[in-house]
């Protein structure tokens, strides 16, 4: 952001030295050097015009961009870069340590980052360059000329982005599919959004790709979600007291969210000329990071129970 503004001014003092060029040119035609003003009056009047023609048309921009302004930019830019940042960690530290109200609190991540670099430029505007509002109007224009040529694609992302944060199609914390990434969403950025899956990878998604693609949402903004784990069984088995002894094992597990219900599903299926009963349990883990463990917990104490009630035989 820094180097946008200093870009924007640098193309605003090429502006005003063409422009005082062209200005040069138009007193030149106006007066023209066969013309002798020998009347003080007149010389005067001259003098008086052309002083007026600078101060309306040419501001200072040695008052406007100098030294120790792009210094104190510089030095607001790091500074705030290291209180916004500062901020978030501590944001992020706090919805850790509640985990009831972690993804509530880490909702506030993405409306920390854009207020405060908004609140940001605003001060490095306002209160260090000081510009007059034509200098204002004639920064914002250059840097949007200068962005929209050289970065259409940025441009996508960041009305991706936009429209992420005010549609909510997912949140940060939420589970997530999009493509054939599947986890967590870490943080949703103006340009991308980041996600953790499964084996602690960081994925960056541009928000351009997640305009386009169709997106599952597992949870929703809850801190809970659903859990399949499937088993194969024989044909014979007795479903009821397959079921029963499911629904008791994953009672056990310490990940469990007994608020929802639990579901047993059999499908009979055929596979490379092999037919078997598909069991497909459903249930609810408390804390949404704890998916994964939870599907393992469950998959382990159903198949040892199993084993006991000779429902699976050991060999299958």
């Amino acid at each position: 952001m820094i180097l946008l503004l200093v870009l924007g001014l640098s193309t605003m003092m090429k502006g005003y030295s063409q422009y005082d060029t062209n200005r040069d040119s138009l007193v030149s035609l106006i007066i023209p050097d066969s013309v002798d003003i020998t009347d003080s009056t007149t010389a005067d009047s001259v003098k008086q015009g052309v002083g007026g023609l600078n101060q309306l048309g040419s501001p200072n921009i040695a008052k406007v961009v100098s030294v120790p302004k792009i210094f104190w930019t510089v030095v607001v830019g790091l500074v705030s870069w290291f209180v916004i940042n500062f901020l978030i960690r501590v944001v992020g530290a706090i919805g850790e340590r509640n985990p009831k109200r972690r993804l509530t609190v880490k909702r506030l991540i993405p409306v920390i980052r854009i207020a405060g670099w908004t609140f940001v430029i605003y001060v490095i505007i306002v209160g260090v360059f000081q510009p007059p509002i034509e200098t204002v109007i004639a920064f914002f224009a250059s840097v949007g000329v200068a962005v929209g040529f050289a970065s259409q694609d940025l441009l996508k992302n960041i009305f991706g982005g936009l429209v992420i944060l005010f549609d909510r199609p997912f949140q940060v914390g939420d589970k997530i599919e999009v493509g054939s990434y599947y986890g967590e969403v870490l943080e949703i950025g103006l340009r991308s959004t980041r996600i953790v899956t499964s084996d602690d990878s960081v994925v960056t998604v541009p928000n351009s790709e997640m305009m386009n693609q169709s997106i599952s949402n597992s949870n929703s903004g809850e801190s809970n979600c659903q859990v399949v784990a499937e088993f194969f069984l024989p044909p014979s088995t007795d479903t009821a007291k397959a079921r029963s002894i499911a629904i008791e094992a994953a009672q056990v597990s310490r990940y469990i969210y007994l608020n929802k219900p639990i579901v047993v599903v059999f499908v009979h299926e055929t596979n490379q000329h092999r037919t078997h009963l598909k069991m497909r349990l459903k249930a609810y883990v408390s804390d949404i990071r704890d998916e994964f463990a939870f599907k393992s917990d469950m998959t382990e104490l159903v198949m040892a129970e199993f084993i006991k009630a000779g429902i699976m035989p050991a060999q299958w």
